[in-house]
């Protein structure tokens, strides 16, 4: 008998197996015939997960993890030539932009040895002395599909070779992509929740608890000098924010950590944003606390560029940013207070959304990659721009601004073939309607960015197709030609997204639409279109940067969208 009962139960275990495999078999076979099946029903993964490689970094191919690039040496040499190689594949054809009254400097300049000898920390390893403190204060949701190298190329010649034109709806059988409705829809219940409740009560808590209420109890005006109320969400609160946070704000920034990755703004190229903030938030008087008692807020100045060229590999950035916090953590009690919900950071490589997400978790992150299928959470997180800067004497060389009656071309897109959306756009536009100057990389040569920029003032509306990422510089750019943007990326967060709206000076197109892209712009009326067009000329002077901050520029627009998220996530204890 109990060998019959054996016998039993190993014929069950047996066939439980076997359904297990056959139902895997039956799941792969259907995945993969998706994959490969012809240009009307591809999948498209929201994220194709490319790592080693940017939108600003690319040379052409895809390179998988086993070929992120290690340094064999950090000499100097070195260093400076892997800093330029990391700016020198361009998303952007034309011009530079968004730099006024300032003469960017020689930053071509050598990146720091990181291995030469200091005596004053021989003891301790390299990242050690990166870390080390410089001037010691004594005071104490949906995670992408990420594609396998091997699977990405077989993708990507696919779209090359099979793609036909027709229905991309597929693509969101995967992970459905976020409108700009759903976003707005997420920030208003952002602004109903709370923070982490702080471990002991905080003086700088209770003011900003009370600017809050100033905030939301304020006044409504409806003329605002300086300020254009079409392009805001509700420009009332705004000003009397912005009044507040120039009266108030006080920002404690850590000292701790040398050189390049700490302290050292870079201020040319795709990555521009972060050293700039940098640059400008550390030469502060207005806003610095010296005694971080008095602080409200708290800044981690580090720099996601020189961090990548430091140790040009995620995981290792990540460690190395989670020994940093541990170094903050052990010698002041700031953090440990919030779990750093009262911290933030600027950062604009396209890595710095993954390095951060656990080591700097509650923090306020203002990134550039803002992605809301990659952990960025509007409401508690922000979107620095991505203002590319050329080292040019006229900030604005090239941009004509011209008036909607001299715009002949109907919408204009030129760039390299960065990530998988581009491909798609140029298979659907290059060269199948003459008012649509939907072309692929240009010529870098003066002609060509002469050309580029000629395209741009022209048209009424600019494409801005996401890259390897979902942000790209076109967006800034096209503010600054004045041609409305055409933001063709799915789950992007616009910059300054809490402040301003985005739907009064640009237009949304959904990656699945691609096919309907003219019918979208020619069914929006002229009316319409004057008043996008006027709203790009009047938020043009929130992208501006300048050598000396000005009201309602970007470093302050910057500053308040942190400011504003961290009030409205503020819980006194």
């Amino acid at each position: 008998m109990k060998l019959c009962h054996v016998g039993i139960r190993r014929l069950l275990i047996v066939g439980v197996f076997v359904t297990v495999i056959v139902v895997l078999q039956c799941c792969w076979t259907t995945y993969y015939s998706v994959l490969h099946a012809d240009g009307s029903s591809v999948a498209f993964p929201v994220e194709l997960s490319i790592s080693g490689t940017s939108e600003e970094e690319g040379v052409g191919v895809f390179r998988s993890r086993a070929n992120n690039v290690t340094f064999a040496s950090h000499s100097k040499d070195y260093a400076s030539k892997k800093e330029a190689d990391l700016d020198r594949e361009l998303d952007s054809d034309g011009g530079g932009i968004i730099l006024n009254n300032f003469k960017v400097g020689n930053h071509e300049d050598a990146v720091y040895s990181f291995t030469q000898k200091i005596p004053k920390y021989a003891d301790l390893s390299k990242s050690d002395m990166l870390l080390a403190v410089e001037n010691p204060s004594n005071t104490s949701r949906i995670q992408s599909v990420e594609m396998e190298p091997q699977l990405l190329k077989s993708h990507l010649s696919m779209l090359n070779s099979k793609h036909k034109k027709g229905n991309l709806s597929t693509r969101s059988r995967l992970v459905w992509p976020t409108s700009i409705a759903h976003m707005n829809s997420l920030l208003l219940q952002s602004s109903n929740s709370a923070s982490v409740r702080p471990k002991w009560s905080s003086r700088r808590d209770r003011e900003l608890f009370a600017a809050k209420l100033e905030i939301e109890n304020a006044r409504v005006i409806s003329n605002f000098p300086g300020l254009y109320a079409p392009i805001f969400r509700d420009v009332s609160k705004f000003s009397r924010s912005y009044e507040l946070m120039e009266r108030k704000l006080k920002v404690f920034i850590y000292r701790e950590g040398a050189k390049p990755i700490f302290h050292q703004p870079k201020m040319r190229g795709i990555y521009a944003s972060e050293g700039w903030f940098m640059k400008l938030m550390e030469g502060n008087k207005r806003f610095i606390a010296r005694d971080p008692q008095k602080a409200h807020l708290f800044y981690l100045p580090f720099s996601s560029k020189m961090l990548r060229v430091a140790l040009s590999n995620r995981k290792k950035m990540e460690q190395y940013l989670e020994k940093y916090v541990e170094l903050i953590a052990g010698r002041y009690r700031f953090w440990n207070r919030t779990g750093g919900a009262d911290h933030f950071l600027v950062a604009c490589h396209d890595w710095a959304s993954h390095i951060t997400r656990q080591p700097m978790k509650d923090s306020i992150r203002c990134l550039c990659n803002s992605n809301v299928a990659k952990g960025f959470q509007i409401g508690k997180d922000t979107t620095l721009p991505v203002t590319y800067i050329h080292s040019m004497m006229d900030p604005l060389r090239g941009f004509a601004g011209k008036p909607p009656s001299e715009r002949s071309i109907l919408a204009f897109f030129a760039g390299s073939m960065h990530g998988y959306l581009r491909p798609i756009l140029l298979k659907h536009w290059e060269n199948e309607e003459a008012d649509m100057k939907i072309i692929g990389p240009m010529s870098r040569d003066l002609e060509g960015k002469k050309m580029y920029m000629k395209y741009m003032n022209s048209s009424k509306y600019c494409v801005c197709a996401r890259g390897y990422e979902v942000h790209t510089p076109r967006i800034i750019e096209a503010i600054f030609s004045e041609c409305v943007p055409v933001i063709i990326s799915d789950n992007y967060v616009p910059p300054l997204f809490e402040i301003l709206k985005w739907e009064a000076f640009s237009v949304f197109v959904r990656e699945k639409d691609i096919p309907s892209l003219k019918n979208i712009l020619l069914s929006i009326p002229e009316e319409k279109y004057l008043a996008l067009h006027l709203g790009v000329k009047k938020v043009q002077q929130h992208f501006l940067w300048h050598k000396v901050p000005v009201k309602y520029d970007l470093f302050h627009m910057i500053l308040h969208a942190i400011w504003n998220n961290r009030l409205y996530h503020i819980r006194p204890r």
